[in-house]
């Protein structure tokens, strides 16, 4: 028997086959007269065809990080300013063994916005590219991203048009005939001020909103604004106090979370994505970050332990089975590294993830004692990434241990690269020993 269209249409809607309920929509819309309720379920099937959570969707390039205009204090006090990570106040291991962003953020188990997704490109490159078509800024991550996406009446122009003024006229129309009592119009009116830069407007709206009903993804976007104007304390303070009201609620716990990693305190963190897994032991991220939080702090089987249940969860992919080559080769169990270190070449998607794998293998040649395979590796991840920095460095520590030494003796240059490395990370047991063999070298002189 076949379906009724419309009664089709929902059905294809409902089991998330938005393109053919797009079309099956379209062709309703032809017949006269054209029915309201396909006009409806067409704009919110194109809405959900682009739609993006606008919670987690924030990611922060190079622009973004250059053209801020909402600093509060040019020297923050420490442990107040994402800026300007702390050193670890709370445990864990040092900058000296875990690798961190350009910003100096430690690089997290999980890839998320505002962690280290790629490597960002040059300034130069972000004032270059074209602009946006509402914006004379240059185009970053996140416009760049909204632009790409090219894409209920107020979702389908704030998601699928993309035109935030015109979004933000009607819900400031549709709370004032609401006369200002409904909460989800003030939500939708702080998204549109997120979205355009003017985050102490959209603080009012979602704390007006939070008066009116209390609601956990209200309180998301209000910490999503804390953390862009560089408040991460207040952040906190306000995920704590959901968490009074909401007990046991795993997003407020995971942000929570997510900014203690952020500000370098990753015991605390670990911490914190441990009561996560107790409410859901299934969370990703929570057991991602706690694997490589373990990795890190030289405990490589229990790591193994972690990423092993995210295999067995059905998480398949790339990244996974290259931390599962390098814990298995740290715990010594060399019968599974160079499988997984295949395995993880096999379903590299792009030139990045396959350059990682090949760092990562030129390690273990590193490990094993095997120089020349350690350098081709690190000349396989140059030829997949060019701006592999590290592929330089090891490389670099290869030719000198082979003797191919083109510079020696420029003490002035060393002592200068020594002090700056001194600043910015003073505990560095190797640095302090450099400083002191030069200034000797200096007294002699």
């Amino acid at each position: 028997m076949e379906l009724e269209p419309l009664f089709q249409a929902w059905s294809y809607f409902r089991r998330r086959k938005f393109r053919q309920c797009s079309d099956l929509c379209s062709q309703l819309l032809e017949r006269p007269p054209g029915e309201q309720a396909a006009w409806s379920l067409k704009t919110r099937a194109l809405t959900e065809m682009v739609y993006v959570d606008e919670i987690d969707m924030d990611e922060e390039g190079i622009a973004e990080m250059m053209l801020d205009e909402n600093s509060i204090a040019q020297v923050a006090r420490p442990g107040t300013s994402l800026k300007v990570p702390g050193t670890g106040q709370g445990g864990g291991p040092s900058p000296a063994v875990r690798p961190v962003t350009q910003s100096g953020r430690p690089i997290t188990g999980f890839v998320r916005p505002s962690t280290q997704s790629g490597r960002p490109s040059t300034m130069e490159q972000a004032i270059r590219t074209p602009r946006t078509a509402l914006t004379a800024r240059p185009i970053t991550s996140a416009s760049g991203r909204y632009i790409r996406l090219g894409t209920a009446l107020f979702e389908y122009i704030f998601h699928h048009e993309n035109d935030v003024k015109n979004a933000l006229d009607l819900a400031a129309l549709a709370t004032e005939h609401a006369q200002f009592k409904d909460w989800w119009w003030k939500v939708q009116i702080g998204k549109c001020y997120y979205r355009l830069g003017l985050y102490r407007e959209a603080e009012k709206q979602f704390k007006s909103a939070l008066k009116q009903q209390d609601m956990v993804d209200t309180i998301l976007y209000l910490a999503k604004v804390y953390l862009r104007l560089d408040q991460p304390v207040t952040a906190l303070n306000l995920f704590k106090q959901g968490l009074d009201r909401f007990p046991g609620e795993v997003s407020l716990i995971c942000g929570i979370a997510r900014i203690h990693e952020e500000m370098n305190n990753i015991s605390l963190a670990a911490d914190y994505y441990k009561d996560v897994l107790k409410q859901d032991n299934t969370h990703v991220e929570a057991i991602a970050c706690i694997g490589s939080n373990h990795f890190y702090s030289d405990q490589p089987e229990i790591a193994l332990r972690f990423y092993r249940r995210l295999l067995q969860m059905g998480v398949y992919n790339c990244q996974l089975f290259n931390n599962l080559g390098l814990c298995c080769f740290y715990a010594q169990q060399y019968d599974m590294t160079l499988s997984s270190f295949e395995r993880a070449l096999f379903l590299a998607e792009n030139e990045e993830e396959t350059a990682d794998v090949w760092y990562n293998l030129g390690h273990v040649a590193v490990g094993i004692g095997d120089l020349n395979l350690a350098y081709q590796c690190f000349r396989l991840t140059l030829v997949n990434n060019n701006d592999y920095a590290e592929a330089y460095n090891n490389l670099a520590v290869l030719a000198m241990r082979k003797g191919h030494i083109e510079q020696v003796g420029d003490l002035q240059r060393s002592y200068t690269a020594a002090q700056k490395s001194e600043e910015a990370f003073p505990g560095h047991v190797d640095t302090q020993q450099l400083l002191k063999q030069l200034k000797e070298h200096f007294a002699m002189l």
